[in-house]
């Protein structure tokens, strides 16, 4: 289908929007009208090239004045581009706010004179209808991002499946090093010995697990909502010969052991699913079931400023990629461990290693779009790239930071823990 030229009212709006990025964009409106902005940079090429196949992109951004619109037109194929993934990141701050006024009006009622998308509002999913980070909802949201299938994530990831930061001990390691890296440097903060009882508290498909145990010699319990992350343990337990050793279940944080059970615990990328508000309840159920003299290794990402629900990289995160997932600045975070009882033995920051493993998974990703494409969906691999890159950026711009921090029973009171960071790590 043919559809006419941009409106001068929109084409001006927008020409003026889109030059206050640092970057020449070229907007391709359906392959009959473009619209060039920031003429005066030295390269005759645009930089980015927004492919829009439908008039009802524009509408939809002008009506709305919201960029998220622009992602959700490229997951449903109706805007796609050419250029730097990266570059398209800038368009988080494009700004309507402060328009001309009798130019924004035009605009808007050009907008109006536009098709609009041929796109059905989608019914809720019932886990929607649910108190936010109650367990029945923690459980819905928690598989809807981790159960896509196991197959789908193991075209990207490591072949441990370590869905968490690596740790880059130098630039040239590469992501399987690097992941193996993280691993033994948790269970060494953690000064795991043999027979100790490790519990990891959302434990994803077990590789910090499988390794405590095999090469600590530590018994392990590990804990999941993700019934594909459950199935994948139970498999590779039984095919290691490790069911003496370790077992995984189907269990929410809250419904851990309220008595000391375990000497040490660690819980790795799970504290962004907990909820603000949940975080006491958190520390404490970690602090009811550690055993006295014990460890306990909270790794998460954390905010740099508070999030409000407003920002676009917090909307675009809550409806595709974790529901309900919850960021905090570190310093609040460790207000409430403190206030619940822990004592902050060492705060480690990972920032620019989980930028490179962003990166890392990205390329991975892209080397294998045809099979991730065949497992899921065109749109779910779009969505994967873009929260990859995105995140990555987010990490790389310090929008966010990644902290590993060892916390232990204020209540024990004898320092049995070596003087200095060099003593615990090698």
């Amino acid at each position: 289908m043919s559809y006419s030229s941009v409106p001068t009212g929109i084409r001006d709006i927008l020409s003026e929007r889109f030059s206050l990025l640092p970057l020449k964009f070229c907007i391709d409106c359906w392959g009959t009208d473009k619209i060039m902005t920031n003429e005066t940079f030295d390269n005759s090429l645009p930089q980015l090239t927004l492919q829009i196949h439908h008039p009802g992109v524009i509408r939809t951004l002008i009506l709305s004045q919201d960029p998220l619109v622009l992602a959700e037109a490229y997951l449903r194929g109706f805007l796609d581009f050419t250029g730097n993934i990266d570059d398209l990141m800038l368009l988080e701050a494009l700004s309507f706010s402060q328009c001309d006024r009798s130019k924004a009006i035009k605009a808007w009622m050009e907008a109006l004179s536009l098709p609009q998308l041929p796109l059905s509002q989608p019914e809720k999913s019932p886990w929607q209808k649910l108190i936010a980070h109650s367990r029945d909802r923690d459980l819905a949201v928690v598989q809807y991002h981790y159960d896509v299938g196991n197959d789908f994530y193991r075209l990207w990831l490591d072949p441990l499946l370590v869905y968490s930061c690596a740790y880059f001990e130098h630039p040239q390691m590469s992501l399987q090093e690097a992941q193996q890296a993280k691993l033994d440097l948790i269970c060494r903060k953690l000064q795991l010995k043999p027979g100790e009882y490790l519990l990891d508290i959302g434990c994803g498909w077990g590789a910090l697990l499988r390794w405590a145990v095999t090469h600590y010699g530590v018994k392990g319990y590990g804990i999941t909502l993700s019934k594909e992350q459950l199935a994948f343990n139970q498999q590779a337990i039984a095919k290691e010969g490790l069911d003496t050793q370790l077992k995984v279940e189907l269990l929410d944080y809250r419904n851990l052991p309220q008595t000391p059970t375990f000497d040490k615990i660690v819980s790795v990328g799970m504290v962004e699913h907990v909820g603000i508000k949940n975080y006491p309840i958190y520390f404490q159920s970690a602090l009811s079931t550690l055993k006295p003299g014990g460890l306990f290794l909270n790794h998460g990402i954390t905010a740099s400023e508070k999030w409000d629900g407003s920002s676009l990289n917090e909307r675009f995160v809550q409806r595709y990629i974790f529901p309900d997932g919850e960021l905090s600045r570190l310093s609040d975070s460790l207000a409430v461990a403190e206030e619940t009882g822990w004592e902050i033995v060492d705060v480690d920051a990972w920032r620019m290693h989980y930028a490179k493993t962003m990166r890392c998974w990205a390329a991975n990703l892209d080397a294998v779009m045809e099979k991730a494409i065949a497992l899921s969906s065109e749109r779910k691999v779009r969505l994967w790239r873009l929260y990859l890159i995105g995140f990555a950026l987010a990490f790389e711009q310090n929008h966010m930071g990644l902290y590993q921090v060892l916390l232990r029973r204020r209540a024990d009171k004898a320092w049995k823990l070596p003087f200095t960071r060099k003593d615990w790590l090698y």
